[in-house]
């Protein structure tokens, strides 16, 4: 690692004048830990690789003191980003024009801004800026703008004997106002109020800066949680002033969250501008979806929902990301397969859920199960309760969703077929294990298999059983813990009550779960005493489906009744209705069941008419004398603004991109390229020279994997930044000193290291790679960081998953069933008719 030290040397004086203030990291002469940053810890997970201006950014201004072009364009971008929610991405355009000019102290605002959500980063970042305006000169609004950020973080540092009183005060009704959110919760409201004071001193005194304005516009909705907004309509007033002048400002973003819940049609216009005005930003389109679901408009909501995953998906791609690495791409699939579900799209709805199971999985930002290998139903992990605690990943949405869609639609024969394959394989995380085994015990009693559905039932008891008596182990861990530090026994107390409450919810959930299969049990029994008891007693299931329950015990008024109220808390959901109406029709309802239909129809254009549901439906049509096909012709909404083509923006499903070739040398001359496993799998180990310890470390933990690698078609191979002689002294750390099992190659020049983005840009140093590329010179999964990967079990688990899908699995042209060239297309895309 000398070598890439001393390159990196340059780089790493102007960044240490800048972050000095941070004391985090050593002397320069020490230099850092290989792959770790020459800032600290904090830098060791932000951005690493060179911004470049993006398209479809935001058109703002914001000047700063700077002689530099360039670096006032990447100002201008990281300021768009940051309107969009995009904080990686910012922060990555704030370290360029940090990088192009090193006097831009606002520079570090941006980053500091950027790091909303990690405070004593933003802290630290924004209070050396304030220092170095000693020896930088920054004009009156920058200072402003420093000044206030400084001193909201300054402020927010309160004790917590501070925090306490001010909560006396609070209760007495102090200058909070009634009904204030309890200071010391969430951040210090005093800080956050004051901070919206600094905003309006800027404004005032400069009053056309439109990013202070909008700014200050976030701020008021983002203060809705902690000081109540006193009236939206004054904050709509100004934004509007920044609208008046750019009617395509990001300032659209911030109008479409404070109307959301309060009076979401006063921002439909917002909704049809907000994307429109930053293509390039995935959350800036589906942000008017939250506008849309909430007015009941699905399919206009699922079109900005497809709209923002084309957008990351051609993020991605370019930049060789994997999905899951990106900000709000599970949570925007996610909420897409439910609009598709109340659409009445199945088909779709169950493609994306599968797609999302597919997805390539990571142990910290995509993983369904807390260890690397399947378990038995009965197999729980202490591990498993408190792994993987962020849930927005992919991998268990879209299982979530693809069980939700199977059930709720009755496709009881799917689900079955599905149950022993991947996309609903057995996970050692109780709370997945009870919804699988849920779903396959209510597809069993609705098929008429009691055997198997009382099989479920027993698993389920398993889980239950086990989950008891890991509460019992972790309770008495807890306590036993907090024996040892001596605390004194109303904190005991606390930690066991903690312990318990942690896994009180998975137990609810599981006892649930056993009760509604019970239920089901007793109906194909005959025994409808038992299950009427039963039926009275139960808890969190759809009103639609105990209709239908209580239809089949014979009580028609109460399947009509729960039936119409499930269709009053549904509004425009075509399942819902299709429900009732089938409900209606089968009570010999005739006028209503009629009526009902009507207005299903008119919610119908995108369903899926085969769905057993829909089928069920066919002789009322048949009776009102309309085609087999009854739903009506698509009309495109009006007020949604230009839609551009959704092919435009990205392509409907990410995939892999392709792994750049290289022909590298070993130690012994001989030169390997990447060409040479075209048509098997390679795993390609970037390390960083024999002196990188870890790096050691994870060739010996991958060495004595070689063989069962090799078993699954996978080879072997590790890329260095140490000269083809310097390859001996790796060799002799391996274990036993003989060597590893798989070839390594020399890239003295790290010009491959970069090529694969495994290069810190801004520092000029070496990172980790893991890359796992197909036969076809694909990248199927990565793992670029500071440390070197080392859960091997998981990635061969992984590598052999991934390889049995095909790279671009083939699904629906699009989810959305609206015009793929925008709102003035006729023609609509997959439409079974």
């Amino acid at each position: 690692m000398k070598t890439s030290l001393q390159r990196s040397q340059t780089m790493a004086i102007v960044w240490i004048s800048l972050f000095a203030s941070r004391g985090a990291f050593g002397h320069a002469d020490e230099g850092p830990l290989a792959g770790h940053s020459f800032h600290g810890e904090a830098y060791d997970e932000g951005p690493r690789q060179a911004a470049y201006l993006m398209e479809g950014m935001p058109k703002v201004n914001f000047p700063v003191t700077t002689t530099n072009a360039l670096a006032q364009k990447f100002f201008n971008q990281g300021v768009g980003q940051l309107h969009g929610f995009w904080h990686f991405e910012a922060e990555r355009s704030f370290r360029q024009v940090a990088v192009l000019d090193t006097n831009c102290v606002m520079a570090q605002w941006g980053m500091a801004m950027a790091n909303v959500y990690n405070e004593t980063r933003a802290s630290d970042l924004i209070a050396s800026a304030v220092t170095r305006t000693n020896s930088v000169t920054v004009t009156r609004r920058e200072q402003l703008y420093l000044d206030s950020l400084a001193k909201f973080y300054a402020d927010n540092k309160k004790s917590e004997a501070q925090k306490a009183e001010e909560k006396i005060d609070a209760r007495k009704g102090d200058k909070y106002g009634p009904g204030a959110s309890k200071p010391g919760e969430d951040g210090d409201p005093k800080a956050h109020r004051e901070y919206v004071r600094s905003l309006e001193q800027i404004i005032e005194e400069f009053p056309d800066d439109l990013e202070a304005k909008a700014f200050l516009t976030f701020k008021i909705w983002d203060n809705g949680g902690r000081l109540k907004i006193s009236s939206h309509m004054a904050t709509e007033a100004l934004a509007q002033q920044v609208l008046a002048v750019n009617p395509l400002h990001p300032v659209q973003h911030a109008r479409i969250h404070f109307w959301n819940g309060e009076a979401d049609r006063r921002a439909l216009d917002a909704a049809a501008r907000c994307g429109q005005g930053s293509p390039g930003i995935a959350h800036m389109w589906h942000m008017p979806g939250h506008t849309y679901s909430a007015l009941h408009r699905y399919a206009d909501g699922a079109w900005q929902q497809e709209a923002s995953a084309r957008v990351d998906h051609a993020y991605m791609i370019k930049n060789h990301v994997l999905p899951d690495q990106i900000h709000n791409f599970a949570h925007n699939n996610d909420w897409l397969v439910k609009n598709l579900n109340h659409l009445g799209r199945v088909k779709a709805a169950l493609d994306l859920a599968k797609n999302m199971v597919e997805l390539p999985r990571h142990p910290r930002y995509n993983n369904i199960s807390s260890s690397n290998a399947p378990s038995s139903s009965t197999n729980l992990s202490v591990a498993s309760v408190t792994a993987n605690k962020n849930r927005e990943n992919s991998a268990v949405l879209g299982r979530a969703r693809l069980l939700e869609t199977l059930v709720r639609w009755e496709l009881w024969d799917e689900l079955l077929a599905l149950g022993s394959t991947m996309y609903l394989d057995l996970t050692d995380r109780a709370e997945e294990q009870a919804k699988r085994i849920k779903a396959l015990g209510l597809a069993s009693f609705a098929q008429g298999d009691a055997a198997a559905g009382a099989q479920r039932i027993a698993e389920l008891e398993a889980v239950l059983k086990a989950q008891r008596e890991l509460r019992h182990s972790d309770t008495d861990e807890a306590e036993a813990r907090a024996r040892r530090d001596k605390l004194p026994d109303d904190q005991v107390a606390k930690a066991m009550n903690d312990a318990m409450q942690t896994h009180a919810d998975r137990l609810k959930s599981t006892e649930k779960a056993i009760a509604e299969l019970r239920l089901y049990e007793a109906l194909t029994k005959s025994d409808n005493d038992e299950t009427r008891k039963l039926a009275e007693d139960i808890k969190d299931v759809s009103k639609e489906r105990l209709a239908q329950l209580w239809l089949r015990l014979g009580d028609k008024e109460k399947a009509m009744k729960l039936a119409k109220e499930a269709v009053d808390g549904a509004t425009n959901q075509v399942q819902v209705l299709a429900n009732c109406v089938d409900i209606l029709a089968q009570c010999g309802k005739s006028e209503e069941a009629t009526m009902e239909f009507g207005r299903l129809r008119a919610i119908s254009t995108h369903a899926d008419l085969d769905m057993p549901l829909l089928r069920r439906l066919q002789p009322l049509a048949k009776q009102l004398h309309l085609p087999e096909d009854w739903r009506p012709a698509f009309i495109p909404p009006t007020d949604v603004g230009e839609r551009p083509p959704l092919d435009s923006l990205g392509p409907f499903r990410w995939h892999p991109s392709p792994a750049p070739d290289f022909e590298l040398a070993g130690a012994d001359g001989q030169r390997i390229a990447l060409k040479d496993f075209k048509g098997r799998p390679v795993l390609v180990i970037f390390y960083l020279g024999y002196g990188c310890k870890h790096c050691l470390e994870q060739l010996n933990a991958f060495a004595p994997m070689t063989r069962r690698f090799a078993d699954s078609g996978v080879s072997i191979l590790a890329v260095s930044s140490d000269s083809p002689s310097g390859l001996e002294k790796t060799f002799k750390q391996s274990a036993g000193g003989k060597g590893f099992a798989f070839p390594i190659v020399s890239n003295e020049s790290m010009d491959v290291f970069k090529q694969y983005r495994a290069y810190d840009d801004f520092e000029d140093m070496p990172l980790h790679g893991t890359f796992l590329i197909d036969g076809d010179g694909l990248v199927r999964w990565q793992d670029i960081s500071f440390e070197p990967f080392t859960q091997v079990d998981f990635l061969l688990n992984e590598s052999q998953r991934l390889l049995k899908l095909p790279a671009r699995p083939t699904l629906v042209t699009s989810a959305s069933g609206l015009p793929d060239s925008g709102t003035k297309g006729t023609e609509l895309l997959r439409q079974e008719r």
